[in-house]
């Protein structure tokens, strides 16, 4: 199940015709321009060529789809207006994905703001929330709760991603996704995103086979693999706990294919889309990148189950 954040330049149906033109299982795309709080409504045809093309190639009713919503939203936020339009902005990314089948929406839990952090302060991974995080945590199952309530029935499950927790945002310790789950009224409806990337540069050492498969018991025991809905697969160009959100290709960064070959022996994990985020430059054949880095996930797909 690998696959990229595409565009939907000039038509959402793009994004599926170059997953499946570049033999892709999954794809990820914003519904929307993620830069701005007010979008068009979709349009009647984008709907139904989407939808189409969804049957057409065998992917409606899967999990094969991913969207991530608008990086404006802060659902932490203890300012009134801002977190009022967040959650408005919110409500609108899970409705276009309930319209056009999408199962999944990323969501970044947001920034609590209040007391900056200081330059260069390691997160303090494992340790207790402070006072200003907890709030934060609260608003966010706040605002989930009230969009649960006012979408009654919606299947489209908001997927928390863990961050590298670079100013005050929330999420990069595995307890900020846990406590939010276990402090929302439907529960089924929230999971979450492992990206690799910012789970390195937040701190989780996985540059080694022993390495990287603590990490993963630690999130099994902190907050459950199995609620784990999507993964990011980034390299990371920042160090174990940088807290720098910079995306390399695979096999270039400071994760280690110990990282990614964990999750890859990991049975429980073949059926989850694995959406890279990395840039979209070709190699020097002129092969698209995207497409370089999943023939090497899928060499180590094929090994990790003949060695399971």
């Amino acid at each position: 199940m690998f696959g990229s954040h595409l565009s939907i330049a000039g038509g959402m149906v793009n994004a599926l015709d170059v997953a499946v033109a570049q033999n892709m299982d999954c794809v990820q795309v914003f519904t929307k321009n993620q830069r701005q709080w007010k979008a068009k409504p979709l349009q009647d045809s984008d709907i139904l060529s989407w939808n189409e093309k969804l049957v057409a190639i065998g992917w409606r009713g899967t999990n094969r789809t991913v969207s991530h919503n608008s990086y404006l939203i802060n659902m932490a936020s203890p300012e009134v207006t801002t977190r009022e339009k967040s959650i408005a902005l919110q409500r609108e990314e899970i409705e276009r994905c309930e319209i056009l089948n999408i199962p999944f929406l990323v969501s970044h839990p947001g920034a609590r703001l209040g007391t900056p952090r200081k330059r260069g302060e390691a997160n303090q991974l494992g340790e207790a929330p402070s006072t200003e995080e907890l709030a934060g945590l609260q608003r966010i199952a706040d605002a989930m709760n009230q969009l649960h309530e006012e979408l009654p029935g919606y299947q489209t499950v908001t997927c928390l991603e863990t961050t590298v927790g670079s100013g005050t945002n929330l999420g990069y310790d595995f307890q900020h996704l846990a406590w939010i789950k276990e402090h929302v009224k439907q529960p089924e409806r929230v999971g979450f995103c492992f990206d690799t990337c910012h789970v390195i540069a937040a701190g989780y050492d996985m540059s080694t086979d022993k390495k990287a498969k603590l990490v993963l018991e630690t999130f099994e025991e902190v907050a459950g693999l199995q609620n784990i809905q999507v993964f990011h697969f980034n390299d990371s160009v920042g160090d174990v706990g940088s807290r720098l959100d910079r995306h390399a290709h695979i096999g270039q960064g400071a994760c280690g294919l110990s990282c990614f070959r964990a999750i890859l022996d990991n049975s429980m994990f073949d059926n989850v889309p694995k959406i890279l985020e990395t840039s979209k430059e070709e190699n020097e054949t002129g092969k698209p990148m995207d497409m370089v880095n999943i023939r090497k996930l899928r060499q180590m797909a094929k090994l990790a189950k003949k060695h399971r």
